[in-house]
């Protein structure tokens, strides 16, 4: 009677060192501190330095916070940022729904769209929109040899063609954020509801945005961070009167030749998207530790 030999299971390789994990982690990490951690340090402590004795001083954060234009370029930062950030939530939310759930030969197409201003520069696409919103452009044209309007609308060189604008810009990226967090709701939640009775508002209501709050918080913080930072649109849309900070920093870096000052305007927009992101992001894990509650 033959015998079977059971094989000895293989041994297995010692795991590797927990040191070995942070030396994959090494070379990102010191790209990030030395490409952005130390300019942001030496940009911070700029600010807080005296531009010929070099001596701590506050009096350049005093000047930024008593001088009304500095006030104005921050409120129009937020304004601008915070109606970027509705419009592309807002506009972006049918289409990363359709994209979630269509299963038809179409998807691809709007797909391809949704993405393809992605393709072409900022600059290009804040000219193309110059020439639809200016004072002679598509849109006015059209208009007056219409007879609809006597003379041109004040459609550029303001807040209304930079938030266009930046629309633009940056709706691809809240669609991808919104479509991955619709992917993730169980379409048998909507069809439960449905057959249920529920309405399709009523399943958009109260299935489809509760679930999907976390693309939406995400889509409304890059959203604003993108916009809050956004340069060649406000400077090309907003004209010469519609000053944010980004257009401010590079004035006073370029004409002022006022890197201190310029400092501080770097730190007040970067402590602006930092409090942003961070209500955000503690509003969304607040929102599921209590979801989490609830289930237990």
């Amino acid at each position: 009677m033959s015998t079977i030999a059971l094989a000895a299971p293989a041994v297995m390789p010692a795991a590797p060192a927990r040191t070995s994990g942070y030396l994959v982690l090494a070379p990102s990490c010191l790209m990030l501190t030395v490409f952005f951690a130390l300019p942001m340090g030496v940009m911070i402590g700029m600010s807080f330095t005296d531009g010929e004795t070099l001596a701590p001083t506050f009096a350049h954060y005093q000047r930024f916070f008593s001088d009304g234009l500095s006030l104005a370029g921050l409120y129009r930062t937020a304004m601008m940022s915070i109606l970027v950030a509705l419009s592309v939530t807002v506009l972006g939310s049918p289409i990363a729904y359709f994209l979630a759930r269509s299963r038809s030969r179409w998807r691809a197409v709007v797909f391809a769209l949704a993405l393809a201003p992605e393709l072409a520069g900022v600059v290009l696409r804040t000219y193309g929109w110059l020439i639809i919103l200016e004072d002679r452009g598509f849109i006015n044209d059209a208009l007056m040899n219409l007879g609809l309007i006597a003379s041109p609308l004040p459609l550029s060189k303001n807040l209304f063609a930079v938030v266009v604008g930046l629309t633009h810009v940056v709706l691809p990226f809240g669609i991808l954020s919104l479509t991955t967090s619709i992917q993730g709701i169980d379409p048998n939640l909507e069809r439960a509801a449905q057959m249920l009775g529920a309405s399709r508002l009523s399943v958009v209501r109260h299935v489809i945005l509760p679930l999907s709050v976390p693309g939406i918080v995400s889509s409304l913080l890059i959203s604003f961070t993108m916009a809050a930072s956004a340069y060649a649109t406000p400077a090309l849309l907003g004209g010469a009167r519609f000053k944010v900070l980004a257009t401010m920093i590079y004035e006073q870096v370029l004409f002022y030749i006022d890197w201190r000052f310029a400092a501080v305007m770097a730190v007040a927009l970067l402590v602006m998207m930092l409090t942003v992101s961070f209500l955000g992001i503690r509003y969304e894990t607040r929102r599921s530790a209590r979801r989490t509650g609830e289930r237990s």
